[in-house]
């Protein structure tokens, strides 16, 4: 039997469109007894059917409405408690040669080209520094030539090299064109993060039709890239859907049957799923797409997706508002950025307002303004990156998840990546709240050792040691 890997493997077929139309045709109309039962059968955890995920989907009573936002919350609580992960994207070439029509990097759009020079990456790094940032989301459009794989794995040293006097990036995910196996060796060698990639859409009519003329305009090899990456030694993957290009019915449940079938051919799925909506980008009108979902169906769709893969990682980026975000943090998601800048060189002061950008953003917060609404509204704000480093990735990170074991590291983490933030980047109104805040927290902490490991990394931190973790 072909490999995913193989150049001439060319069938997808585990996004099945046949049973997803036969799906949605059968739940088009369902009744409100139907609606309710799922919800109840959600609530025991044993997983749904790609059926009953459908049939949730449906629901528009106020009623069932709140079951689901109030069950996602419970579950979300269980496994992540009130930590959230933040993190910053950081572009570094705009070179593309597809043409995707979404987006304001495609080779339509005519404006001086560029990627980062190593000097320019070591700024742009340390301004993601001086705002606190320990962990980004390296982004790059897809150009053989300008922006090649090795181009990409020197920046990843580059910015793991790049230490600041209070800072440094300890985690760097990246975000590329599917490549080759060897491609993806290539990355774990550099000390890849999570290797992010979003299929845009998995209706295959409307992906081909969104990237005319592309290298990315190939369905099957952009759908196995996963596939490609885990042969290749990545174990932690992100996923990502852009709603507002297809039916967003179809979409969440090809997400399922995807991650599926990464579970069950690499024995693990999908350790985040990305939700942005599609937004404004040079070059393009949102009155030309159909599909788009207003904010109502938005957090159904993410209360939805929470409850459906409990143990994976839901990201907001900034694409949406803060109210939104925050309210979606009760809801399932567990990973913000903050302080975005979505063009090449975007961080550098004098150049914001000059460069192309890939879409728009709607939360235009300083990390350290999303830092202060989190802890206001309960959260504990997370630079942690230790799972990386302690080799908790893959499925023994979901292991650990599933178990709940993870929360003996997560929380008191968090706690104390909080703590260095305080120390190193808050201003006097956080410094003053957080010490109350964490101690508030760490009564929360059921097992005594662990009580004791996060007081005394606490006071370490204090006296001046840094990077302390679980």
């Amino acid at each position: 039997m072909p490999k995913y890997g193989d150049q001439n493997y060319k069938q997808a077929d585990f996004i099945n469109h046949e049973l997803i139309g036969e799906i949605l045709t059968k739940t088009e109309v369902v009744t409100e007894s139907q609606i309710a039962s799922v919800i109840e059968k959600a609530k025991h955890r044993n997983g749904l059917s790609y059926e009953d995920i459908a049939i949730m989907l449906q629901a528009t009573n106020p009623n069932h409405l709140k079951m689901i936002y109030n069950l996602a919350a419970e579950i979300k609580q269980s496994i992540y408690g009130n930590r959230v992960v933040l993190f910053a994207p950081l572009y570094v070439s705009n070179y593309c040669v597809n043409n995707c029509v979404y987006c304001g990097y495609k080779r339509d759009n005519k404006f001086a080209r560029r990627k980062l020079t190593e000097p320019e990456i070591r700024e742009e790094v340390r301004i993601l520094e001086s705002m606190g940032h320990k962990r980004i989301a390296l982004e790059a459009g897809e150009d053989p030539v300008n922006c090649d794989i090795d181009y990409i794995v020197d920046t990843l040293r580059i910015i793991y090299d790049e230490v600041s006097e209070n800072s440094n990036i300890r985690r760097a995910n990246v975000n590329i064109a599917s490549t080759t196996i060897e491609n993806y060796e290539k990355l774990k060698a550099a000390g890849i993060g999570t290797y992010i990639l979003f299929q845009e859409t998995y209706h295959k009519p409307t992906y081909e039709k969104m990237h005319p003329k592309s290298l990315k305009g190939d369905y099957e090899y952009h759908l196995t890239a996963f596939d490609r990456a885990m042969q290749g030694g990545l174990d932690d993957v992100g996923a990502g859907v852009l709603f507002g290009l297809s039916d967003y019915r179809f979409e969440v449940l090809a997400l399922m049957m995807h991650n599926a079938h990464l579970e069950s051919n690499h024995g693990v799925g999908f350790h985040t799923i990305s939700v942005p909506r599609l937004k404004k980008a040079e070059g393009m009108e949102l009155k030309e797409y159909d599909h788009l979902i207003d904010d109502d169906t938005f957090k159904k769709i993410v209360a939805i997706l929470r409850i459906a893969v409990p143990f994976t990682g839901i990201i907001l980026s900034t694409r949406e508002t803060k109210e939104i975000r925050n309210e979606l943090l009760h809801h399932g998601v567990s990973q913000l950025s903050a302080g975005s800048c979505t063009g090449v060189g975007g961080y550098k002061e004098n150049e914001m307002e000059e460069e192309i950008k890939q879409f728009t953003i709607s939360d235009e917060r300083s990390p350290l303004e999303v830092i202060k609404g989190l802890i206001n509204d309960g959260f504990i704000p997370s630079h942690c990156t230790s799972c990386y480093r302690m080799g908790r990735t893959g499925d023994r990170f979901m292991s650990l998840a599933k178990t709940g074991a993870i929360q003996h590291v997560c929380q008191p983490n968090a706690l104390m990546t909080l703590k260095e933030y305080a120390l190193d980047f808050g201003d006097e109104e956080l410094k003053a709240s957080v010490d109350g805040f964490i101690e508030s927290q760490i009564e929360k902490i059921q097992r005594d050792d662990i009580k004791s490991k996060v007081i005394q990394g606490l006071s370490d931190l204090t006296d001046g040691k840094r990077d302390i973790y679980l």
